[in-house]
């Protein structure tokens, strides 16, 4: 509850320091060099980078719970004249509702850091349970020694074993790094059993 209060005051009393109004670079390079299919923006903010996505063909959701950044999205996208192609939901994003379709592409530009340590594995499950094989997931984090950093091999556990990491990129400026992940399209090998289980000739 203080977590969704604070938030809602930033976006009250002004323009919260992440709401840039441009969609990073990486997310422009993936969109350039992708066919759109359908996206999920967790944690949309004001829907700057739903409305990217909409203006470049894609059918794109966001969802956020502060319920003046939704008007504020859904404002953007009008003027943007890409209603028909951007959604936006006010939803947690650790409690997801039914989103029709599963998703070719999942992106979270700063929102999975945000979330208390014990939500996060509920986050993690909705959100693998929304993307088809094969799909995409861009993830922007803060990393330690930042204060709301996650080690990068807790992002990595938190989604094994159905997303594979593809890349990860140190991040510029605040201590931060970019993910991109790939939903498996089929299950992961078996670990090889160790030593001591497996059968000695003769024996």
């Amino acid at each position: 509850m203080l977590r969704r209060l604070r938030f809602a005051l930033l976006y009250l009393f002004g323009r919260p320091r992440w709401d840039t109004g441009v969609s990073p670079p990486e997310l422009v390079a993936y969109v350039a060099a992708t066919p759109p299919g359908r996206a999920l923006d967790l944690g949309c903010g004001t829907g700057t980078n739903v409305v990217h996505l909409a203006e470049h063909g894609w059918d794109a959701v966001g969802v956020d719970f502060v319920p003046r950044a939704i008007a504020r999205a859904k404002r953007r996208a009008r003027d943007a004249a890409v209603a028909g192609r951007a959604r936006f939901l006010v939803a947690d994003v650790t409690r997801l509702p039914d989103l029709g379709a599963p998703f070719d592409l999942a992106l979270d530009m700063g929102c999975l850091h945000s979330l208390p340590r014990e939500r996060r594995p509920a986050y993690a499950r909705g959100l693998v349970e929304r993307l088809r094989p094969g799909a995409t997931y861009l993830l922007y984090a803060f990393c330690p020694p930042d204060a709301f950093g996650v080690p990068r091999e807790d992002v990595e556990r938190l989604f094994a074993p159905a997303l594979r990491l593809e890349s990860f990129e140190p991040g510029a400026g605040r201590p931060s790094a970019w993910y991109r992940f790939r939903v498996r399209t089929a299950p992961p090998p078996p670990s090889p059993a160790p030593a001591s289980d497996l059968a000695v000739d003769g024996a």
